[in-house]
């Protein structure tokens, strides 16, 4: 099989504001950027951590549109770092990220928090704090249910 690569696309309500804001909370790299005649988007190339992913400003006429014109967002891109996930989050925050779920110590073995950012996106920040086997794994989430449901 030929080698395959998995690049996500955003399409976003203000490509050059996500850009920065993306550059502030992460860390993101502009590799190259694409823009139409009116000064949209219509493709940039951008990396984190060495990873690519890319956006666009939105195209109603190619329906185009980001998760706020959508209703909300079905996908939850992830950043996985080996340390310093709290420093991440924080940047992440205060670039006007807004908290989906806190940071916290997970049962999976994590440290994770979620948040999305002002065009509709959520990211996942994580950073592994144990290993944990599958079995371990479902045991700690049955318990975590079972105390989620308690508070209701």
């Amino acid at each position: 099989m030929a080698e395959l690569k998995l690049t996500p696309h955003l399409v976003v309500a203000d490509g050059d504001r996500a850009i920065a804001f993306y550059r502030a909370a992460f860390g993101a790299v502009e590799r190259s950027r694409h823009q139409d005649g009116g000064g949209k988007i219509v493709h940039a190339d951008l990396a984190l951590g060495g990873h690519a992913f890319s956006l666009a400003d939105e195209f109603p006429e190619w329906n185009a549109l980001g998760p706020l014109q959508r209703g909300g967002t079905s996908v939850v891109m992830t950043i996985e770092v080996d340390q310093g996930v709290d420093e991440l989050w924080a940047q992440g925050l205060a670039a006007g990220g807004t908290v989906v779920y806190p940071l916290a110590d997970q049962f999976y073995g994590a440290r994770s928090g979620r948040l999305a950012d002002p065009f509709g996106h959520q990211w996942l920040i994580t950073m592994p704090t144990e290993v944990v086997s599958n079995e371990e794994i479902d045991r700690r989430m049955l318990a975590w249910e079972q105390a989620q449901k308690a508070k209701d």
